[in-house]
């Protein structure tokens, strides 16, 4: 691998201001005065899903750490880049919340001086996740930063909904945009060898999504369920017909879901109880075992808490999807010129462009954004999907 962030796709602008930021980071290491104030002790990476926040955000904790500003090639970098870091913490929420306990662990860990690398940096991904309580622990660590403490924060905005204002207010932004499909498609192809027509498919589908085009490139169960999603227009012909696509929609998402982490839950479970003693002959066995009955309920706990959110994320990928069918009879109906999103199925798209108003197509958009807005604030997903529906139909 050379330089930590060719990974960091279409965004010339954040890599040229994370560049200077980790050259004057050198100078502070080195004792002497910097040449600039590009380097601050708080940022604040935001940006829509898919635009690399988190890829940004732990390229530049390689950088900090790296006496070369990011090469890629020596221990700082691939220990950073690989999450092995002593002086680099992540803090990656498997569910909904990010806790004020956890959060005040990490925080006073934080505080002290570097052991082996040039900086203590904390990386918050999904910094929106984080509880009220756990947020005024890491504001007031933000407020007053050890001298050789760099905290990350990853959100989609700096909207109050996704940051608190005062944290906001200390931190440095760097603001990510969507890649163009053409750089996601050439990192697909020339990074993870996938086919030029397929990468091109793929980034398209995937609105620009990094993660998501190399999960469609490679999943066909990732295709299979897109292409599910792109057919629920035409399956709307009654209000059964919303109740079953509401529900072949919900199921499809907790599919993918326990695809994605049912076999970590189950290995988790058995490494736990292999941990506790299970299957010992030896004295006090039982009562160890009973014992450890707190421990594994705990940890079926945050497994029950990272599959919701598994659960809630692929069902979000798949409205996208849906929203973008619509976006793309609208933009047939008014010719509006610009690529389509789901170029696959543009006869389907064109068909429904010569019979929908545009206002009804937007009422379209809306209902699925509606959605989304509902699911986040924990409204249930049945319940949301299926007045979804509803509203497609009647629209």
């Amino acid at each position: 691998m050379n330089d930590v962030f060719a990974d960091l796709v279409g965004q010339s602008d954040a890599v040229a201001t994370l560049r200077a930021a980790a050259h004057a980071a050198d100078a502070v290491v080195r004792g002497d005065e910097p040449s600039s104030s590009a380097m601050t002790h708080a940022w604040l990476f935001t940006g829509p899903a898919g635009s690399g926040r988190s890829v940004a955000a732990r390229a530049f904790a390689a950088a900090l750490q790296c006496a070369d500003g990011g090469c890629g090639d020596c221990p700082a970098c691939h220990t950073t880049m690989a999450g092995t870091h002593a002086d680099v913490r992540f803090v990656v929420p498997d569910g909904l919340t990010i806790g004020v306990a956890e959060m005040r662990s990490l925080v006073l860990r934080a505080a002290g001086a570097p052991t082996q690398g040039r900086w203590q940096i904390l990386l918050v991904e999904d910094a929106d996740r984080l509880t009220e309580a756990a947020g005024n622990a890491l504001l007031k660590a933000v407020e007053e930063p050890a001298p050789r403490t760099v905290f990350l924060l990853c959100t989609p905005s700096t909207h109050p909904d996704d940051i608190s204002v005062t944290i906001r207010s200390r931190c440095r932004v760097v603001t990510l945009r969507q890649p163009p499909a053409d750089a996601v498609a050439q990192v697909l192809t020339s990074r993870d060898g996938v086919a030029s027509d397929t990468a091109a498919w793929a980034a398209a589908a995937a609105l620009g999504h990094v993660g998501r085009a190399r999960r469609l490139a490679r999943d066909p169960q990732a295709r299979a369920t897109r292409e599910a999603v792109l057919g629920i227009p035409r399956r709307l012909t009654g209000i059964g017909a919303c109740f079953d696509a509401a529900e072949a929609l919900i199921a499809a998402a907790e599919a993918e879901a326990l695809a994605a982490t049912g076999d970590l839950a189950e290995r988790e479970k058995e490494e736990l109880k292999t941990a506790l003693g299970a299957g010992g002959t030896g004295r006090g066995t039982a009562n160890a075992a009973r014992g450890s009955a707190g421990q594994i309920k705990d940890l079926e706990r945050r497994q029950k808490s990272r599959a919701t959110r598994a659960q809630r994320d692929a069902l979000d990928r798949a409205l996208m999807d849906l929203a973008g069918f619509y976006r793309d009879v609208l933009t047939q109906r008014l010719a509006a010129g610009v690529p389509l999103v789901h170029a696959d199925v543009a006869d389907v798209s064109r068909a429904a462009a010569r019979k929908w108003e545009p206002e009804a197509t937007l009422r379209r958009i809306e209902a699925v954004l509606a959605c989304r807005d509902a699911i986040d604030a924990n409204v249930k997903p049945r319940i949301a999907v299926e007045s979804m529906m509803l509203s497609l139909w009647e629209t």
